[in-house]
């Protein structure tokens, strides 16, 4: 073989690999930006993704582009912003026919709305997800994307505490997982693993739950987001074994997780097993500190759940081509003329339920106001009290009878009336819905001690602490019936989690304690009075 045919041959072979680094350049860049320069410098990675985004040329780069930047402001916690970069790429998807993508940003949108508490929205997109993933061609792509499909949907079932539905799709996802030859397929895997080990974790089955847990070790990096949930999980089994020391062993790797981790979901399942374990073992300053960690992160998640709307939403600068601005003046036109008749209407209905709301409102508060005059001597009546036999949910109250009286000479009066103070303000929030609420967490977060604080709730407001507490959740999902009548579709299962119950009944029974009605006997009873309301609807504006 001649010298210049090998030249042309090793050319050849050279140039090959060239011209395909040149073809799939765009691609690269984005991998990189994803995988290595977001964990550098996260708000560099969004400004490259901005930049790539304008020189996009094909809308399956545009797309590309819209994913990154919703996946790297997800990162960065800021889920309005990823919510309406998803919502733009899906809207450039519905323009032609790729299911391989739909799948990905329809499970990206479901995650997303997941995390914000609009699970039905995040089911719409599961469901659409679920449907595009039939549609790819490529086998293992479409295994793949059906797996992840159906891991989000165990996620759902599991928030509306449905857990045998959630068993049957997580080990739907498994099934996907084993199809699939894929360098994700151990950590998507491990996840589901994980999920299982918190639904078995949930049903009080602690070895099937351990065993799966172990699963999803073996098979996770050292680090990662859900090997943190895993340890988290392992301690919480320890600890309803009350097996400290072991307990003290995998929260301590769970917390070393969390304290780097973005992620709000794990410091705030960390933190709380943290307090457990502390107020488990008698120590209550430290057991103080993580209450303090829990209800920070806690107060972040409903902060930034609350904020979030998409009305006012904007779509971010250079994402939209000449043709679609124009089109846009043409929409923006119409939905000002729409919104404008909308807010007409709204006023108008608005205005027709004020007096029944204030009926409403007045006819609760007086029984609640019954119910108090009861209970003129607490201490007394404690054990009479209909609430004698409810407990504030999943915690084991330990502070005695004789802690509860006062000693004259331990409170002066300053002190007495700057408690009444923080109780009256923490009456105008919503900590009181914590799952995690008991005399010492609250008395750490007002910082004084369990002895004064039952003292001034027993004295100032006519009840023990856990009636106290009861009442207040009680008169918080009351309001939310008056007040969105979205509430009342809702099962009793998802209201008694929304006011910090763990179970239907318990809820039940402190409702009708308050309200004198079941709370499906009250719905009916709000739905009845506003049944001339109820042909109206305003479509949701997706």
């Amino acid at each position: 073989m001649s010298k210049n045919l090998l030249k042309f041959l090793f050319l050849l072979a050279t140039a090959v690999p060239i011209f395909a680094q040149k073809k799939n350049s765009f691609d690269l860049i984005c991998e990189r930006t994803s995988s290595v320069t977001a964990h550098k410098d996260l708000p560099k990675a969004i400004k490259t993704a901005d930049s790539l985004y304008m020189l996009a040329q094909k809308p399956s780069e545009k797309i590309q582009c819209l994913i990154l930047s919703s996946e790297l402001y997800h990162h960065a916690g800021e889920l309005k912003k990823a919510i309406c970069y998803s919502e733009n790429a899906h809207s450039v998807i519905n323009q032609i026919n790729d299911p391989e993508r739909m799948a990905v940003v329809t499970r990206l949108l479901a995650r997303q709305y997941r995390q914000v508490g609009l699970y039905e929205r995040s089911k719409k997109y599961i469901i659409k997800g679920l449907e595009a993933s039939g549609r790819i061609t490529d086998f293992q792509k479409s295994n793949e994307a059906a797996g992840l499909l159906n891991q989000e949907m165990a996620f759902y079932e599991m928030e509306l505490g449905n857990y045998s539905n959630a068993i049957r799709f997580i080990e739907s996802s498994l099934k996907y997982f084993e199809r699939i030859n894929s360098c994700n397929e151990n950590r998507t895997a491990a996840a589901s693993y994980q999920l299982l080990g918190d639904v078995y974790f949930k049903l009080n089955d602690y070895p099937v739950s351990e065993n799966y847990y172990r699963k999803a070790e073996s098979l996770l990096k050292v680090g990662s987001c859900t090997l943190g949930l895993v340890y988290n999980g392992l301690g919480g089994i320890r600890l309803k074994q009350k097996n400290w020391k072991d307990a003290e062993l995998y929260l301590k790797k769970a917390e070393k997780i969390a304290d780097t981790s973005r992620s709000l979901t794990l410091k705030k399942a960390v933190y709380s097993n943290i307090n457990d374990y502390y107020e488990g073992m008698g120590d209550n300053f430290k057991a103080s500190l993580y209450a303090v960690k829990y209800v920070r992160t806690y107060d972040s998640i409903a902060a930034r759940n609350q904020s979030f709307t998409m009305k006012g939403a904007e779509i971010p600068k250079g994402k939209t081509s000449k043709k679609s601005g124009q089109m846009n003046l043409v929409k923006n036109a119409t939905i000002v003329v729409l919104f404008t008749l909308l807010v007409g209407l709204l006023v108008f209905f608005r205005t027709k339920q004020k007096k029944q709301r204030s009926k409403f409102r007045n006819i609760i508060r007086a029984q609640l106001k019954m119910i108090s005059s009861r209970s003129n001597h607490p201490l007394k009546q404690s054990d009479d009290s209909e609430f004698s036999n409810i407990s504030v949910e999943e915690i084991d109250e330990k502070d005695s009878e004789t802690d509860r009286r006062r000693n004259d000479s331990l409170m002066t009066s300053e002190t007495e009336s700057k408690l009444l103070e923080l109780l009256e303000d923490f009456e105008k929030g919503d900590l009181y819905n914590n799952k995690g609420m008991s005399l010492s967490f609250l008395a750490g977060e007002l910082n004084t001690n369990t002895k004064y604080l039952s003292y001034v709730i027993n004295q100032h407001k006519s009840a023990d602490f856990k009636s106290y507490i009861n009442r207040l959740r009680i008169k918080y999902i009351v309001d939310k019936l008056i007040n969105d009548e979205k509430y009342r579709q809702y099962k009793i299962s998802i209201l008694a989690d929304e006011c910090g119950f763990s179970s239907h009944s318990k809820f039940a029974a402190v409702f009708k304690a308050v309200t004198d009605y079941s709370p499906s006997a009250y719905i009916k009873y709000l739905d009845a009075e506003n049944q001339s309301d109820k042909n109206v609807h305003f479509p949701e504006n997706d």
